[in-house]
């Protein structure tokens, strides 16, 4: 049987060597991910990555890369993830606006920190896409195509 593939969106800023990253609670869990998120219909993958880093960081998110697409399998599970990560600037959180749930709170994270909190990481794609971005990947945003909304 053929599982389905969610195709995901995650948000990359970087400030003065700290990586933006939320706490998130998974099944009891506390967890570390990038502000990220499943694609909704209708919307494109920029559009989706805005929406996502404002709903878990309260932040507004100018994405002005794309760092990479990843295909991720999860171990002992039908899952599997595409992942478009991009990297950008965020704005000052919005403080009264309430974050997603199971969001605990938005973090900045140095490298080494986020290596550290390794037990921690929703999926290894937190450090991937990192490093990527350490490493200066980076590809126009144009390069992503959407024909949403077009016949």
């Amino acid at each position: 049987m053929k599982s389905p593939i969610h195709v995901t969106v995650a948000a990359i800023s970087e400030q003065d060597g700290q990586f933006l990253l939320v706490e998130e609670s998974i099944a009891g869990q506390l967890r570390i991910n990038q502000p990220a998120g499943h694609l909704e219909i209708g919307e494109s993958l920029h559009q989706a990555v805005i929406r996502e880093a404002l709903e878990e960081t309260a932040c507004t998110f100018k994405p002005e890369a794309l760092i990479g697409i990843y295909l991720w399998k999860k171990p002992d599970s039908d899952l599997t993830y595409l992942r478009a990560a991009f990297c950008g600037v965020v704005s000052t959180p919005d403080p009264h606006r309430q974050l997603d749930t199971g969001i605990e709170r938005a973090i900045w994270l140095r490298r080494d920190e986020i290596l550290q909190r390794e037990a921690q990481w929703r999926s290894p794609l937190v450090l991937r896409c990192v490093d990527d971005y350490i490493t200066g990947k980076r590809y126009p945003l144009d390069a992503l195509v959407s024909l949403i909304g077009h016949e």
